[in-house]
């Protein structure tokens, strides 16, 4: 009678004396299982990264502005970009006739990316921000993004169109390495402006930093940049009074903003609503075809590991049928030859799987070493990757134990 610890050896010792014959047998398994366990890694990291992205925006935050937001490239359909922009005086609608919304933050930028944004100098220094914004004194409660030193925009600057400016994190870290930027008048585009406040610094996320922001009264930036006005509208950022009333900010700022652009009562929006779970759902929905297109990959590796391991155990029990014979004349019955080969099948298989996890898991930290990508492997995905391959020797090697089990002894024992 075979116990697994004598099965487990006579395994070992099997794949020993064909090493280059197992390692090819089992490349399928390792590939599988690598792909699993590193895309895994990248996907559930990448999800963590997203998530606290949108929650520093705040979870309650509701975004009316001119497209519906989405994730990927792509061309707008041509009843989006045919829509009318969200305008400075819809935002004081908004703050007007929402009685549930706390704040009400209109919001025009010039981005870098859409022609070259105007540099910011103070003396002989020069930062380039990526997007300059006009914004109220709304914006840190709307956006989550509150002054450092200083303070932010008031609404008499807004009102008096005052030439004050807040600076993120990196611009003032650019200008004033070794000063207090509070009260210093930089030029922007030519044009000067008293320094009032720094923003905290925010570091990189998924979605855009403040760090190499600058904000001014929208007020001042309408009148600065009136071709910006002319062809851009705004984003309107709100949050509500209490949590609970996300709701109701969507159900009236939909109202005032249907009503003000005409909307009849038996047609979609004519704008966008961008709030965090909406666009997390967006992510996820990318995310899980990803992963299913992963899946197949992986599962189709893992089917060509499983057929290599059938068919080198075939050969295997034809290269010991007369070991098989000289074990049944010594009274091994059927159960022992097949948990010798099950077990030597899956011995191969598990090595496949130990190995891919082994490169997942080194692609995931290089991954995380070399590029901008927060890598999370879960212990739930390695057990997985383990489980799975063990599983594909179990499967893939019924048939040839069952093969070697039915041999006939006698016959065994005559094979040359």
């Amino acid at each position: 009678m075979s116990n697994p610890t004598e099965n487990l050896r006579f395994a070992f010792t099997a794949v020993l004396g064909h090493k280059l014959r197992s390692f090819l047998t089992i490349l399928g398994i390792v590939i599988g299982v690598a792909t699993v366990t590193s895309m895994v890694s990248l996907i559930v990291g990448f999800n963590n990264n997203v998530r606290q992205s949108f929650e520093s925006f705040g979870a309650t935050l509701v975004q009316f502005q001119k497209f519906d937001p989405r994730f990927g490239p792509g061309q707008r359909s041509d009843d989006e970009r045919n829509r009318k922009n969200l305008t400075y005086e819809d935002a004081l609608a908004l703050k007007r006739l929402c009685p549930s919304m706390a704040a009400v933050s209109p919001e025009r930028y010039w981005f870098a990316d859409n022609g070259d944004a105007p540099n910011v100098t103070f003396g002989t220094n020069e930062a380039t921000p990526d997007t300059v914004g006009g914004v109220n004194d709304e914006y840190p409660a709307a956006n989550n993004h509150f002054a450092r030193d200083g303070r932010f925009i008031a609404a008499a600057d807004v009102s008096h169109t005052a030439r004050v400016i807040v600076l993120g994190h990196t611009i003032a870290e650019n200008l004033f390495p070794h000063r207090d930027p509070i009260g210093k008048m930089v030029s922007l585009q030519g044009r000067r402006f008293l320094v009032i406040g720094v923003l905290e610094k925010q570091g990189s996320t998924f979605f855009e930093s403040t760090d190499s922001h600058v904000f001014i009264p929208i007020t001042t930036f309408d009148a600065d940049f009136p071709w910006i006005k002319r062809y851009q509208g705004v984003n309107i950022a709100t949050i509500p009074k209490k949590p609970e009333l996300v709701g109701a900010i969507l159900d009236e700022g939909t109202g005032v903003l249907r009503a003000r652009r005409k909307v009849p009562f038996n047609k979609p929006n004519d704008f966008g609503i961008m709030t965090p779970d909406k666009l997390i759902g967006n992510f996820n929905a990318i995310s899980s075809g990803i992963t299913l297109a992963m899946m197949v990959i992986s599962f189709i590796a893992l089917v060509v590991g499983g057929v290599g391991i059938m068919n080198i155990m075939l050969v295997s029990v034809t290269e010991r049928t007369r070991e098989i014979g000289i074990r049944k004349a010594l009274g091994a019955v059927r159960r022992d030859i097949v948990m010798q080969f099950l077990t030597e099948a899956m011995s191969l298989s598990g090595m496949g799987g130990i190995v891919g996890i082994a490169i997942g898991i080194g692609i995931a930290v290089l991954a995380r070493t070399v590029a901008p990508l927060q890598t999370e492997t879960p212990l739930w995905s390695i057990a997985v990757g383990f489980g799975v391959s063990l599983s594909v020797g179990l499967v893939f090697g019924v048939y040839p134990a069952f093969k070697a089990a039915m041999l006939d002894p006698v016959e065994s024992l005559r094979y040359e």
